[in-house]
């Protein structure tokens, strides 16, 4: 299997959520299933099949973390410098509208566009890896090509 990278708090999110689940929502879905029980006919029992529906989602989530866990392999990105890899917080100007724009390349599983975690994976970061500061980059994107030159490389 291939290792998963991520950073210590991304390992430490993956860690909580499954505590949450495991010791919260787990035994609270068995309660709700066992009280819809008690209401008499299941083949007509909305919130016995909503129960059933919520406990399936959270074992399938709790399986899916556990193998992620299992999988992972923590990276601490103060150790690292050079040029751009996992960990790396990049700040990118946009080539035709100046706009910058800062990320940090982070796992899959912590990835967040919103709060500036790029995933490895995406085109983007794939586009950036082995790039230096100065370098400018091609990113095929849906929306088409876009260019970006890179400001700065950091490791926290």
């Amino acid at each position: 299997m291939e290792k998963i990278p991520l950073t210590q708090a991304g390992f430490d999110n993956l860690n909580a959520e499954l505590k949450h689940l495991k010791s919260e929502e787990r035994p609270a879905i068995i309660r709700a299933i066992s009280e819809a029980r008690e209401h008499g006919d299941l083949s007509e029992n909305a919130e016995y099949h909503s129960a059933k529906e919520k406990q399936s989602f959270i074992e399938g989530r709790v399986k899916e973390l556990e193998g992620a866990i299992s999988l992972a392999e923590v990276i601490d990105p103060v150790k690292l410098s050079g040029s751009i890899k996992f960990g790396a917080t990049v700040e990118l100007a946009d080539e035709d509208t100046d706009e910058e724009k800062t990320y940090q390349i982070v796992g899959e599983y912590e990835a967040d566009i919103e709060k500036g975690r790029l995933n490895i994976k995406s085109p983007l970061a794939r586009a950036l890896i082995g790039k230096d500061e100065g370098d400018s980059v091609e990113v095929r994107t849906p929306g088409g090509a876009k260019s970006y030159e890179i400001l700065s490389i950091t490791y926290k």
